[in-house]
């Protein structure tokens, strides 16, 4: 009787070798993330873009019309409405900044009440913790003034033949200092800074028309680079990450929208000044991961303060900007946005840490899209599945 003898398969042992190659590529990626952050971040805001206005090209290239003129169509119309918000946010914005002294002013009013209640309580507190009889003991007996030394008879009698001066005091020069306005010495000191960031966001209406208008050519150029099954686990792979990206991106920019509308709507019953410009602020701040929250509450807070005066209504506002954050982080949010991210709590906190060490804030609010991008790959590339299931939920 004859046993065919089966091929055991070997284990892939970690050599020392493959564990240092896996570190220097590791580190090299991080270091490419972290200076070519500029380009990263224009490139992966571009992408956002264009999978938003997707669906919009489609919808005009049912009328019959190219995909090259739906997508200049859809940029133009698109350029327009960013630059009537920004007419609109920038409106609001004037006014406040006209405002702010008087929102500086009533910060320091409330900042000298609270200091004067703390101080209350603090002596209060000690009133009832340390008894009377031990503090009188515990207080330190003030010393006597020395009386000074009578002044020498010759400096006394040079001090009566001094003439007394009767005039006004002598002119000093005072050297005038030309000093500039706290935004001038700003961009100043960032110049360098706000230059990069004005000319990478000039690239990005040219490259959400191009991603739009030439992405026919791109997935069947990038399918190109594969062979047989590959080429079927990429296509299969890129489905997938569209997917997901085009359910995040238009499922939070939708949610955002809805949060602006029904906070500016609310913020306008409540006779708050900028809504406009504190509505929207505060719905697309409270989709910020982890501390949406309280950064929603910010908007609202410095626009009652030149409102109000009393407790109760800072209370109500908070707490019905709270409730909305809520309903929406609770009930809309994973129906339009959670079933296409499957990422465990653990893997979303340690994202959020990564890319907002390499990216700042741009970092936090692309983590989640990105982390969920790299999930997408491991699903469906085989020998990658194990790691997939690790990150996924």
């Amino acid at each position: 009787m004859t046993t065919s003898a089966r091929p055991a398969r070997s284990a892939r042992k970690v050599t020392p070798q493959s564990a240092g190659v896996f570190v220097i590529s590791l580190a090299a990626a991080v270091a490419l993330l972290y200076f070519g952050r500029a380009f990263l971040i224009t490139l992966a805001a571009a992408v956002m873009i264009a999978f938003i206005l997707e669906p919009f090209v489609g919808l005009i290239m049912r009328l019959r019309l190219p995909r090259a003129v739906a997508s200049f169509v859809v940029c133009s119309v698109a350029v327009c409405v960013v630059y009537l918000l920004g007419l609109g946010i920038y409106t609001q914005a004037e006014g406040l900044i006209a405002d702010l002294p008087n929102y500086q002013q009533r910060i320091d009013t409330l900042s000298e009440e609270v200091l004067a209640r703390v101080e209350a309580i603090e002596r209060s507190v000690v009133d009832i913790v340390v008894p009377r009889r031990l503090r009188q003991r515990d207080e330190p007996v003030p010393a006597p003034k020395p009386e000074p030394p009578p002044a020498p008879r010759s400096r006394r009698r040079a001090a009566a033949q001094e003439p007394v001066q009767t005039g006004p005091p002598p002119i000093q020069e005072v050297r005038i200092r030309s000093e500039h306005a706290p935004l001038v010495d700003f961009l100043y000191s960032h110049l360098g800074g706000v230059y990069e960031v004005v000319l990478m966001a000039s690239f990005v209406p040219f490259l959400v028309y191009f991603m739009l208008s030439w992405q026919d050519h791109i997935h069947r150029s990038f399918l190109q680079l594969f062979q047989d099954q590959g080429r079927a686990v990429a296509e299969k792979t890129l489905d997938g990450i569209a997917i997901m990206v085009r359910a995040f991106v238009v499922g939070n920019f939708v949610l955002a929208l809805l949060l602006g509308l029904a906070s500016s709507a609310v913020f306008w019953l409540f006779h708050l000044p900028y809504p406009l410009l504190a509505g929207p602020l505060s719905g697309f701040l409270s989709l910020i991961p982890y501390i949406g929250l309280p950064l929603a509450l910010i908007p609202p807070l410095f626009a009652a303060l030149a409102v109000y005066s009393k407790m109760a209504p800072f209370v109500l506002l908070l707490g019905i900007v709270a409730v909305l954050h809520l309903l929406a982080m609770n009930l809309l949010y994973p129906k339009i946005v959670g079933p296409r991210v499957h990422l465990n709590p653990l893997v979303v906190t340690v994202a959020l840490m990564f890319w907002s060490v390499l990216w700042g804030a741009a970092g936090l609010i692309l983590a989640i899209p990105l982390t969920a991008a790299v999930k997408a790959v491991c699903d469906n590339v085989p020998s990658l599945q194990a790691y997939g299931r690790f990150l996924g939920d």
